[in-house]
């Protein structure tokens, strides 16, 4: 599966963005998908998954009601929509596929990755 993540920028501090992850060379309903973010030094870190049917999100507590993922399958891809942005929020962003149930928190626990885009919160 290969996993190609869009839609980063600069954006001011209480701004949205809408981040995108389209999938191609798999079956992409088979994949709970992730999106996780790296600020510089930082290890990466979860933020939020969807389950295969878009039934069940999960969501990092620093990101719960800002942040909404959701998922078009029939277009094999997957969203993150971003609100109340803050300057804390700055990092690259990148989507994750796994063959494990949601809400699979841990890098290990997916298969397959995207590049990342890059999102910065001007404060």
């Amino acid at each position: 599966v290969q996993l190609q993540a869009s839609g980063g920028g600069l954006v001011q501090a209480g701004g949205s963005l809408r981040l995108s992850c389209a999938a191609s060379g798999g079956t992409f309903t088979w994949y709970t998908m992730g999106w996780f973010r790296q600020a510089p030094g930082k290890e990466r870190e979860f933020v939020g998954s969807i389950s295969w049917s878009g039934t069940n999100t999960h969501y990092a507590d620093s990101v719960k009601s800002r942040f909404t993922i959701s998922r078009d399958n029939a277009k094999n891809t997957v969203y993150l929509q971003m609100n109340s942005l803050k300057f804390e929020d700055t990092a690259v962003y990148y989507c994750a596929a796994s063959t494990n149930g949601a809400p699979a928190y841990r890098t290990s626990e997916y298969n397959y990755w995207g590049q990342g885009t890059e999102v910065t919160v001007s404060s």
